[in-house]
Parts: C-alpha cells; structure tokens; sequence
C-alpha cells in the first residue's frame, strides 16, 4: 500500500512538473512570436522618417480581399525602384536603402510587405507567385503616377514573385536585380520538418513568419514549375547576384538564368566568393552599385 501511494505521489508530480513545463513552453512561444517578427510597425516605421527627415509614408490598399501594405519614399518625379523581400522578412528589410543619399536623389523608392508578412496579412500567406505578382502589381500600375524607368529589386523568393511580375506585365518593368535569387523548381534546400509544421496542432506553436515561410516552401517548387513556359516572356535587363556558398538557394539557378533568360537583352551574373545565401547586409555596398549600373542601363528605355 505504501509503494502504491508513493507511486501515485510521484505520478502527480510528474504531472504538475509536466503542465508547468508545457505552459512555460506556450508562453515562450508566444512571446517569441511577439517579439521576433522581422518587421516594423506603422508607428516605428514612420519614427524612422522622421528621425532621418524622410518624405516617407506608410500605406495600404486592398487587392484580391487582401489587405496589403507597402512604403513609398522620396520624389514622385524620380524613375521607381521596387524592393520586394524574402521569406521570412518585411519592407524594413531594406529601410538602409530608404535613407541612402544617393537613392533618394536617384529614385523614388516603394518597399511591400508581400502576403504573410509585415502589415500584409501577418501570418496568413500567399502560396501562389502569381496571385502574389497580382496583388503586388497595382504600387506600379494604379496607385501611383510612377514614372519609368521601373527597376524591381528582390531578395530570395521575393526574386520569383518579382520574375512572375515581369512575365506577366510586358512594360512595367524594365529592369530587374534579384538577390540569392530561387528560379528553378528544386533548386533549393528543404528540410523533413517543413511538412510536419504545417499540421495545426504544430503550427500553432511556431511563429507566425515562420508559418508563412513554411507554407511558401512547401509550395515553391510547384509555382516555380507553373513559370517554366512564361521565362521567354522577361525583355528587361538582369542582375542575378548570389553568395557562391549558398546552401539554402542552390548555386545551380544561375545556370537555369542562364538557360532560360534567353530574350533578356543583359544577364549579368555576380557570385560574392565564399559567402551565404545571406549576403544583403554584408554586400550592401556592391549591391548598391549594381542598382545604380541597373539604372544607367535601362535609362535609354
């Protein structure tokens, strides 16, 4: 009787050690969703203006009953730089850019948060680049008085909605400078655990941009398989730039540029020897410059 009720002693202390531990489990996840997000908010965004005595605003429209939200700095007169991010990130991704002295008296500068991220639906992905490509379309199509040259920056699998972008609007790109850029279906790292994150007894534990990278990677080989007849359809100049050590988008894709920008007047093809998929930050300096070559480029057009 003794050993029973010892037995049973310790079994409710394992319990309660457990239900402790679960609990501090959930609160960590959700203070870890809260705090880690890659983006910033609309006040902090225009904080940042303001310290740095931009002509910035924050704005959003609705497309496809998608609320999207995207940020606009510098001179309507100037020729249009669009930067689009990866996965996970957000429009503060490229904020750096937004204060560059040369770039404001170059461009006007637009940055979106693509569906699942930032302040475009946090959390809630997109899995098609072409509904992606849709909703993105209107900052150069209708919502300004954007004036061309029109150059589309982009960074990972932002490259691919930005590619889709050029297939789908003959002339409202001219120019395209793609980051680490994920074009071929397959070409890319993927992990055992990204099927298993997507049941919703998992996912509730992970981060909300994270559910959203996840959820693209899942799909990713399929859109990009979806793009394979529409490459021909890209006339503008590009800039394909990539750590030569990258293992998360694999090196392979410039060979399929390579392959596949076959009516693109300039391919210009740079590896930053020895670096990651991760070169935005370390390599800001040359990719800046490759920018401003884009613009000098497509300036005739």
């Amino acid at each position: 009787m003794k050993h029973r009720t010892a037995t049973y002693r310790w079994i409710k202390i394992g319990a309660r050690v457990l239900g402790i531990l679960l609990l501090l489990f959930i609160i960590a996840c959700f203070v870890f969703d809260h705090y880690v997000q890659f983006r910033m908010n609309d006040e902090e965004m225009l904080s940042f203006f303001q310290q740095n005595k931009l002509k910035g605003e924050v704005r959003y429209y609705a497309k496809d009953g998608r609320r999207i939200r995207y940020i606009a700095v510098g001179n309507d007169s100037l020729p249009a730089v669009l930067f689009i991010h990866g996965s996970p990130s957000s429009t503060s991704f490229f904020k750096e850019y937004f204060r560059d002295s040369t770039f404001l008296q170059k461009f006007k500068m637009y940055a979106v948060d693509r569906p699942g991220y930032g302040g475009s639906g946090f959390g809630k992905p997109e899995p098609s680049i072409q509904k992606q490509a849709d909703m993105i379309r209107p900052i150069l199509e209708s919502l300004n008085k954007v004036r061309h040259p029109v150059i589309v920056v982009a960074a990972s699998y932002g490259s691919s909605v930005a590619c889709r972008l050029a297939m789908d609007n003959p002339g409202l790109v001219d120019g395209l400078v793609l980051i680490g850029p994920s074009l071929a279906p397959g070409q890319e790292k993927t992990y055992w655990f990204t099927p298993v994150i997507e049941n919703p007894l998992i996912s509730w534990f992970i981060p909300r941009m994270f559910q959203s990278a996840n959820t693209e990677k899942i799909h990713h080989g399929e859109e990009l398989a979806k793009m394979l007849p529409l490459w021909q359809n890209i006339k503008v100049p590009v800039m394909y730039l990539q750590g030569s050590r990258d293992k998360l988008i694999y090196t392979s894709n410039a060979s399929f540029a390579e392959q596949k920008l076959v009516n693109a007047p300039c391919l210009d093809i740079h590896f930053f020897e020895g670096l990651p998929h991760f070169i935005e930050f370390r390599e800001r300096p040359v990719i800046r410059m490759k920018i401003l070559e884009m613009l000098q480029l497509v300036k005739p057009y």
